[in-house]
This record gives structure tokens, C-alpha cells and sequence, in this order.
């Protein structure tokens, strides 16, 4: 397949999303056209994305144009092109479908699709670019297309998130920014994606605090969208944005576009045969320990059910980062391994802290008694979903977390052993941040009075089939996830 099919999956969603004012839909008597025109071109970009992915992938990249002599906007669809993007495309229908019903009582219905789909497209050239200087341009013009969902209620609240977020992302893009620079001048001006790196030895001789100084800056300027503390605090305030918004930060676009840059940097910029064994990866390994446990003990004390759940994320992003910062192979196949898992398990929890939120209005775990058995589908999934994240065998959370601390203990360190005390810490946070809401759900207790929930009840298919599909995965990946980690290993040896 001709390399500019990838290009064709990038600028798809950006100009349906972009074009979709242009046709005036009226909020609520247009909104089946609305649905039939945000919904196909998204299903057709996923069959697109997956036909590159595992029947037609290019073998060369796609040149968009020139920047300078050395410089590319260029994409290509290498092995960890085709896990991220591979999520994305994955995941994007079921959240679309999910909006159609969600945003009914949010408002501003053409606002928030024409964003949201021009996100897909964007995330796509996160994941799909060939060089850092491609990824780092799609990268800040994924804050730009964000900031405008997680503003949209537009009221105080949104504002002020809005702001925190465009804040952070800045102050990110800025240091990493500044670490491109070191790459550009102590490696490979083209700054291409290269696995293991492209510093040299003579590079990491003759500047070796520069080196590694440069690497601390892209670790926590894109660590940033990462959640890595102390540089989280955007994320529980972005919570304010619809359901459909939070679940796609949390599980797929931005947050994930942050772990995702950290391994283009660790395994395809400066490499683990640079960094490995130096005090910038023992400082990264210790911010993404200590930020798991940070993580799990705040959505522990939290009681809003959508900034628990923001917590959880903090955490779990780091999961993800923790295995990337071992520079081990093994390492960086369980970091992709979660990665992937973490998107299916959060998009679940999120889509189900939204039906509550949309059926009932209510927000806080406490206001949640009985509502597992006036809400049964959804609380089925939301236990499923809880159980997986815990880490309970035969869901995909057990195969991820397992492969984490396995990773870890192979790498034998004291900071990897560190890093498994972290896991261990943070695996028996989430079973009670997340299975005390089950417990309340289900054992309201005897005295309890079920006319307090005579309201409550399931949403329709368009929020209840998305669940499903995702409960389903939840238990393909936790019971036959080796032809998956198969592949991750090629990838994470440079053979894919």
C-alpha cells in the first residue's frame, strides 16, 4: 500500500471535524445527519488504519514536505506506530458512539464533534510520525484541539481547568522543546526515530551532563501530558470536561500521547545504551515509582468518582513510564503491553462513571449506594473494569502488571525493586478505590432504603454496547494475550 494512505488516515478525521460547522446541523432536530456524518468517516478511517496495520503496512516513509536540509514532516508506520495508532483507531468508534447519546445534555453538540474528531486525526500523526520533530508538532497541536473540549461547558470551572491545562502542556512543550534542541545538536540533525537510538559514543563522551541533562527535559516535558508528578495537577481539574472527553484523556489521546513520546525519546532518540546505568534514569525510574503510589493514595482519599478515577490514571500512566525506564526490552514490551490494557480497562471505568453522571447527576461515590442493582449493566462492567485494573488473573490488568514487576525483577536493581514495592503498594490502593464502590453499589446494607434510587437506571445501547464490546476485550486480553505480547517482544527488539 502507497506510504500516503497514512497521511490520508491523519487528515480524514481532521477535515470532517474541521468541515462539520460548515453544515449547519441545528443542535437537536439535525442530530441523526450529525451522527451519520461524525460516524462513518470514523469507522472508515479505523478500517483504514487497520488495513495499514496488519495487511498493507508501507514499507517506506511518507514525506509531507521538506523543513530544511535535514529536517522532515514525515510519517511512517513502524512496530510502535502501529501499537499506539492501533489503540487509537480501536477505541475512537466506541467513544464517538458513546458521545452521540452522552453530549444530548451537555450542549454546543457542533463545538464538541467538530474537536473531538479533529483529535482522532491528530493523535493518529502523534503516533504515525517518523521523526521528533513531526511528533512534537502534532503534539502541541493536540493541546490546541483539546483545550476546547475540556473547556466546553465554558463556565468558571472549565475555564479555569481549560487554563491549568494549557498552562502545564506550555511549560511541557517548552522543556521539551529545549531537549530537542541537545538531540539535534549531539545526535542525528533529522532527528529520525531510530530503535536504540541515535547519540553516539563519541557524543556521550564529549557531553555527557549535556546528554542526559537533555533527556531529563524531554522525559518531564512530555511527562507532562504524562501525568509524572509534580506535574499532575492539570489532570483531576480536567475532569470537568464531558465524559466522552475525560475517558479519551485518560485512555487514549493525550495522556497516552505522553507515555508514548517518552518511549520514542528513551528507545528511539537517546537509547538505552546511553542512558542505562546513569543518573538520568534513576532520577525517571524514581519520579515514576514514587508517582504510582502518589497516584493510588490520592484517588484513595478522593470522593468525587471522576477524580478518582484522574488519580487512578496519574498512577497508572506511571505503571507504563516505570516499565519504559527499565531500558530493557523485556521493559519496554510490559510498558506497551499496559499501555494498551490500561486504554481498554480506564475508557471502561470513565464511560461508566458517565452513565451514572448522565442517568442520575449524581458524582460522588458516597451518593452510590444501591446502584448496582438499579444500574446492573453498567455496574457489571464497572466491576469487570475494576477487577481488571486491581489486577485480578484472567482479565488483561493481571497480564500487564505481571509482565511490569516481572520485567523488574529480571533487571535486579535496587531502583527496579524499588519499583515492584510500588506496585505492590498500588495494586491493594486500587482494589480499595475502585472495589469499595462495587461493595457500596451491591451491599447498601439492611437498612437501606431503596426508594432513595427509585430514579435510577441504565442508559440506552448507544452507552451500554460500548461497554460491553470493552468487558469482552477486557477477557480476550486477560486469557489469550500471548499472540499480543509476541508481537510487543519483536517490537520491543527492534525486529518489527
Amino acid at each position: 500500500m502507497k506510504s500516503y494512505w497514512i497521511f490520508v488516515a491523519i487528515l480524514l478525521p481532521m477535515i470532517v471535524g474541521a468541515c462539520l460547522p460548515l453544515f449547519h446541523f441545528r443542535e437537536q432536530e439535525d442530530r441523526k445527519k450529525r451522527e451519520r456524518y461524525i460516524a462513518i468517516p470514523v469507522i472508515l478511517n479505523t478500517i483504514l488504519v487497520y488495513v495499514l496495520i496488519f495487511a498493507a503496512r508501507p514499507s517506506e516513509p511518507f514525506v509531507l514536505f521538506q523543513l530544511t536540509d535535514t529536517l522532515q514532516i514525515a510519517f511512517r508506520m513502524d512496530g510502535l506506530a502501529c501499537v499506539f495508532a492501533g489503540l487509537v483507531s480501536g477505541l475512537w468508534p466506541l467513544a464517538s458512539f458513546y458521545a452521540f447519546e452522552y453530549i444530548k445534555h451537555e450542549g454546543k453538540d457542533n463545538k464538541f464533534f467538530a474537536f473531538y474528531t479533529m483529535t482522532y486525526g491528530v493523535t493518529l500523526g502523534i503516533a504515525t510520525s517518523a521523526n521528533l520533530i513531526t511528533m512534537y508538532l502534532f503534539y502541541e497541536l493536540l493541546t490546541l484541539v483539546t483545550v476546547p473540549l475540556v473547556m466546553h461547558a465554558m463556565d468558571h470551572r472549565a475555564i479555569r481547568a481549560g487554563l491549568k491545562y494549557l498552562t502545564y502542556s506550555i511549560g511541557g512543550a517548552s522543556a521539551g522543546f529545549i531537549g530537542i534542541m541537545i538531540l539535534m545538536n549531539v545526535g542525528d540533525p533529522s532527528l529520525t526515530f531510530t530503535y536504540g537510538g541515535f547519540i553516539t559514543e563519541a557524543a556521550m563522551s564529549s557531553h555527557p551532563k549535556l546528554v542526559l541533562f537533555g533527556y531529563l527535559l524531554c522525559f518531564f516535558g512530555f511527562g507532562v501530558k504524562a501525568a509524572i508528578f509534580p506535574f499532575h495537577d492539570w489532570l483531576p481539574d480536567a475532569g470537568v470536561a464531558p465524559t466522552p472527553v475525560t475517558a479519551l484523556l485518560h485512555a487514549v489521546a493525550v495522556v497516552k500521547a505522553g507515555v508514548f513520546a517518552i518511549m520514542r525519546v528513551t528507545f528511539f532518540c537517546f537509547g538505552p545504551a546511553v542512558l542505562a546505568g546513569t543518573w538520568a534514569q534513576y532520577t525517571a525510574m524514581l519520579f515514576a515509582a514514587f508517582t504510582i503510589v502518589f497516584g493510588s493514595t490520592m484517588a484513595w482519599k478522593d470522593q468525587h468518582i471522576k477524580r478518582r478515577l484522574a488519580y487512578s490514571t496519574v498512577s497508572n500512566l506511571s505503571y507504563i513510564i516505570f516499565g519504559a525506564t527499565l531500558m530493557t526490552p523485556l521493559g519496554f514490551q510490559a510498558a506497551m503491553t499496559h499501555m494498551i490494557f490500561h486504554g481498554v480497562m480506564k475508557i471502561t471505568l470513565f464511560f461508566c462513571a458517565g452513565a451514572i453522571m448522565y442517568k442520575t447527576h449524581r458524582e460522588y461515590v458516597p451518593q452510590l449506594y444501591g446502584f448496582g442493582w438499579k444500574m446492573p449493566k453498567t455496574f457489571f462492567a464497572f466491576t469487570v473494569g475494576s477487577l481488571a485494573l486491581t489486577g485480578v488473573p484472567l482479565l488483561c490488568g493481571f497480564v500487564s502488571k505481571f509482565r511490569l514487576a516481572s520485567a523488574a525483577a529480571v533487571e535486579g536493581t535496587g531502583f527496579a525493586f524499588a519499583g515492584i514495592v510500588a506496585l505492590m503498594l498500588s495494586a491493594v490502593l486500587t482494589a480499595g478505590y475502585t472495589l469499595t464502590i462495587v461493595i457500596r453499589a451491591y451491599f447498601p446494607g439492611k437498612d437501606f432504603n431503596f426508594a432513595q434510587v427509585r430514579d435510577v437506571e441504565d442508559p440506552n445501547n448507544y452507552m451500554i454496547l460500548p461497554l460491553f464490546i470493552l468487558c469482552t476485550a477486557m477477557l480476550v486480553f486477560g486469557v489469550g494475550s500471548i499472540p499480543l505480547t509476541d508481537a510487543l517482544w519483536q517490537i520491543a527488539t527492534g525486529l518489527m
